[in-house]
């Protein structure tokens, strides 16, 4: 059993930043995988980042070279800082985690990010 909470998320202008944070509980020796999905009304819930517990880094095309995912060392933490934010960004953001990098096995329950022009 992991439990994800998700936080730092709330209403920003275009241009701006926000850093999310995502705290793992529970039988966080399981965890090899944590990341963010993000879902906006009426579309599909699209990949932002993922980070592996050994370093290993991916995001989708659209927030690459804007968003940056880490993570402590003990996969207790994962963090999404998000700059040069866009109103197309506004969406519930989602913490996952899994026991590999093709699965995801815990969600927590989102954040709302939302951005205004």
């Amino acid at each position: 059993q992991v439990q994800l909470v998700e936080s730092g998320g709330g209403l920003v202008q275009a241009g701006g930043s926000l850093r999310l944070s995502c705290a793992a509980s529970g039988s966080t020796f399981s965890i090899n995988v944590m990341g963010w999905y993000r879902q906006a009304p009426g579309k599909q819930r699209e990949l932002v980042a993922v980070v592996s517990r050994g370093g290993r880094l991916d995001y989708g095309s659209s927030v690459k070279d804007r968003f940056t995912i880490s993570r402590d060392n003990a996969m207790n933490t994962v963090y999404l800082q998000m700059n040069s934010l866009k109103p197309e960004d506004t969406a519930v953001y989602y913490c996952n985690a899994g026991v590999a990098w093709t699965r995801i096995d815990y969600w927590g329950q989102g954040t709302q990010v939302t951005v205004s022009s």
